[in-house]
């Protein structure tokens, strides 16, 4: 199995997942995440093509236990948590089920950031 041969716990794999495949994503169908952006954000698509090359460098470091991998992947999800803020405001009174959605992902960040944090590193 991976998991045992990689020697990454669960939460480890759970964001390397989501971010590999958000990753792809951001990169393969940048529009597809256009109406998340906040209006203020300058050249939204360029960010988007940023946010999905630093989630795929994030996933590829946690997964080879790279030293910097668990900082710069908690700061990724720092980075993207005030724009999931603003779209959970934004959609509240316009669309209650997406509004609903929005919100129950906002918490959903805390334990990624703690797996994140948590992930194993290369020690020598």
């Amino acid at each position: 199995m991976a998991r045992k041969a990689l020697g990454l716990p669960i939460g480890s794999w759970i964001v390397v997942i989501l971010f590999t495949l958000s990753g792809v994503l951001h990169l393969v169908n940048p529009e597809a995440f256009l109406w998340l952006m906040p209006p203020w954000l300058p050249e939204p698509i360029l960010l988007i093509y940023l946010s999905g090359v630093a989630e795929l460098l994030a996933a590829a470091g946690l997964l080879l236990k790279q030293r910097w991998a668990p900082i710069f992947t908690v700061l990724v999800l720092l980075a993207v948590w005030p724009a999931n803020w603003w779209f959970a405001l934004d959609v509240l009174t316009s669309n209650p089920d997406l509004a609903l959605a929005a919100w129950l992902r906002l918490p959903l960040q805390l334990p990624l950031l703690w797996f994140a944090y948590k992930s194993p590193v290369k020690t020598s």
